[in-house]
């Protein structure tokens, strides 16, 4: 793991599943109305220009072992923290300091001279920072600094809750102008949620049928940043169906997020895009989507899909998963034309838990993607079952579904609805059938739950294909 010491990093944020926030709640506003503490021990995602903090677990101070508790202030006995600081040495975790206010909204004397007592002394135990310091109040909200080894302050870039709803606090005011280009957003969403959306590094994962439509909207309504993965290069098969791709482009056989990245920019609505012409199975690759803020998924590969809902749940990443299938029957007719949109939260269900694939499945997609002579000969003798490689897609289904992703999404953000986001964690629709129904999340994934939070690790999300040889950047 990458140890490189903070005061090289410029942005740290924090990160939190709707569940830790509501433990947090629950403990830091007792019905005394005194204050309390927690500490939260966090993986990390490190590079030079961001440090991510996901919080991996909380520890609550039992509010009997305190020696002082009011409603302004808490002392809290110290000599609870040695196991945890080993635990965040061993684990490479960062430590974070949590408590209530119930009446000042920003840090306090107090705070300050107990921050600039307490951060030393953790530094000094676990060597590699940053570590930090937060506040929640009474209405959820929450804000947080950095301390350094020194005891000196810098606020959190962010913080924000991955839950039902999006929530995102920034420790930057508010842009005061909108410009002409995002008055319609502003208008429709507010001025606040325009501004989050130019804060926001979005990933998109597959930039063919459905991805091509999402990048579109999402850039049109003035995402801040967006991160593009595809491996693959424009095909002639694939005109009818790339939003912005062209007969130019599929015989100079340009890559399909180098022909997305020119026509955002071509906009000039002021997102910036990086792309990464490479597959998700690559370790580079799934660092600079682990950076982001949320993830699209719109891949067809089973092992994809399984690996990004795999990695949402290590960084702390809400992941919007698209599915589409038109089943025709060869001689011009339609069995079958319908689309899913699954909503993915760190802790929550997941793709596998929700019985979209088995992990049967994913074997046999890892192996047609690794080895595809022992895939054919397995399948041969029977041993995996196949895995459909071609289907029918047609750019008004992929439309469509990637339009009710994109509003899931803005609807998470600026939640509008009359019912709850937690009632539409999966939307099924089919053309052919006239049907369209949601449902809520189901159970946790008990194979996926254990990772949330874990950050950066060797290999890469446990997956052995991902190991590095040197220290992860």
């Amino acid at each position: 793991m990458n140890q490189e010491r903070h005061n090289t990093v410029t942005e740290v944020t924090l990160t939190l599943t709707a569940n830790q926030h509501a433990e947090l709640m629950r403990h830091l506003f007792p019905d005394d109305g005194c204050e309390a503490v927690a500490i939260a021990l966090c993986g990390r995602r490190v590079d030079q220009e961001r440090h991510r903090l996901l919080v991996r677990k909380i520890v609550l101070i039992p509010y009997d072992v305190c020696s002082l508790r009011q409603p302004d202030r808490v002392t809290w006995p110290t000599d609870l923290l040695p196991p945890l600081l080993d635990e965040a040495c061993r684990l490479g975790l960062a430590v974070v300091k949590i408590h209530g206010h119930h009446s000042f909204s920003y840090f306090s004397d107090t705070d300050d001279e107990s921050d600039t007592a307490l951060f030393p002394s953790i530094y000094a135990w676990t060597e590699n920072g940053p570590h930090a310091s937060a506040i929640l109040f009474g209405d959820g909200r929450m804000i947080g600094r950095e301390v350094d080894e020194s005891g000196k302050f810098r606020p959190l870039l962010s913080i924000n809750v991955v839950g039902d709803d999006l929530v995102f606090w920034h420790s930057e005011s508010q842009s005061s102008l909108v410009p002409e280009f995002g008055r319609r957003v502003a208008q429709t969403f507010g001025a606040d949620t325009y501004d989050r959306l130019r804060k926001l590094r979005v990933a998109v994962i597959g930039c063919s049928g459905t991805g091509s439509p999402v990048i579109e909207q999402l850039a049109r309504n003035c995402v801040g940043t967006l991160v593009l993965v595809d491996p693959d290069r424009i095909e002639e098969k694939n005109l009818n169906r790339i939003l912005n791709a062209t007969m130019i482009d599929a015989r100079e056989q340009r890559f399909k997020v180098e022909v997305a990245a020119r026509a955002v920019l071509e906009m000039g609505l002021g997102t910036v895009v990086e792309t990464h012409p490479r597959s998700l199975f690559d370790q580079n690759t799934v660092l600079a989507v682990a950076n982001c803020d949320v993830v699209f998924g719109c891949m067809d590969s089973v092992d994809g899909r399984h690996l990004l809902n795999k990695l949402a749940t290590f960084y702390l990443l809400p992941y919007f998963d698209l599915g589409v299938k038109l089943e025709a029957d060869g001689s011009g007719g339609v069995d079958q034309v319908c689309g899913t949109v699954h909503y993915l939260q760190p802790g929550g269900s997941s793709l596998l838990s929700r019985h979209v694939y088995t992990l049967e499945q994913v074997r046999s997609a890892g192996l047609l993607r690794t080895d595809p002579a022992a895939y054919r000969s397995q399948v041969d003798d029977g041993y995996l079952r196949g895995v459909q490689e071609e289907r029918p897609a047609v750019i008004q289904l992929n439309t469509l579904i990637a339009s009710l992703a994109v509003n899931e999404f803005l609807a998470r953000l600026h939640p509008y609805r009359i019912d709850s986001n937690k009632e539409y964690a999966v939307h099924r629709l089919s053309l052919s059938h006239g049907i369209y129904e949601y449902e809520s999340d189901g159970e946790p994934c008990s194979l996926l739950c254990r990772h949330v939070g874990r950050g950066d690790i060797n290999p890469l999300l446990e997956w052995a294909e991902l190991s590095f040889d040197g220290a992860i950047v």
